[in-house]
């Protein structure tokens, strides 16, 4: 096996060599499936109630990605702003770090009191959990262009607008989609939360209501499909990292 294919077989070996510990850790130790189930328990019980986990996943991954849009433009926008005035980045920063401090699953039952029970809730906590990498990341990638090269612009006549474009963004591009690679698996975090005490439908409810009944195959289940849809997505953030900033990659092998 040639390095190439090794590398793009090292996540599947990782992943199923993980598996087969599992296993081999259950039926050794003897332990009961309703503390750990066995992983060959679990994927059968994936197979039992795929109807009801399909539904379930495909409302999880509906809200998620709304949030998580929404987490996206908003938090680029604020990000600009923030990052192109060093008196806005002083001034609101600090806000941003204090409003991130707070835990999400804190402001779930205030969306419910607004919102009621259902998607809402969701949608938003997916948005204000994945929003604050974003505008961190974009307005760090903005906030440190090189004053030098700010000069050379200016002497050449370079408006701050044109900076902002010219240079600026394309310099927080990197930054951007580091920031949502991070952020897409935080908005399956908060879905999940929110589902699960504020929604009706949704992998959290369906952990829920398993766990209420000690079906504890089909709560692992749920965490499986959660780690799958997360990783998929994130495949799709790197995808379209390598298309739109394919020039800021260098080697990444160390050893090399």
């Amino acid at each position: 096996m040639n390095e190439k294919m090794l590398i793009r077989s090292m996540p599947w070996l990782v992943t199923i060599g993980l598996f087969v510990f599992w296993e081999a850790l259950c039926v050794i130790t003897g332990v009961e499936t309703f503390i750990l189930p066995r992983p060959s328990v679990v994927f059968a019980s994936m197979v039992q109630f795929a109807p009801q986990i399909l539904h379930h996943s495909l409302q999880t991954l509906m809200t998620t990605t709304a949030g998580f849009a929404l987490g996206v433009v908003g938090g680029a926008l604020l990000g600009i702003f923030i990052g192109a005035s060093r008196l806005v980045y002083v001034g609101l920063y600090p806000v941003l770090v204090g409003f991130n401090s707070i835990p999400k699953v804190a402001i779930v039952p205030v969306l419910v009191i607004w919102f009621g029970i259902g998607t809402i809730p969701a949608i938003i906590t997916a948005f204000v959990i994945s929003f604050f990498p974003i505008v961190v990341n974009v307005a760090t990638g903005l906030a440190t262009i090189e004053p030098e090269l700010r000069d050379v612009l200016r002497s050449l006549g370079a408006s701050r607008t044109e900076i902002l474009t010219k240079i600026g963004l394309p310099r927080a591009m990197p930054y951007l989609f580091a920031s949502l690679k991070i952020a897409i698996t935080l908005a399956f975090v908060g879905s999940v939360i929110a589902e699960t005490v504020a929604s009706n439908e949704g992998i959290g409810y369906l952990m829920l209501s398993a766990s209420s009944s000690y079906n504890v195959p089909l709560v692992f289940a749920g965490l499986i499909v959660v780690a799958i849809m997360g990783v998929l997505m994130y495949a799709v953030a790197v995808w379209f990292e390598r298309r739109m900033t394919g020039w800021a990659f260098r080697g990444s092998d160390l050893m090399s």
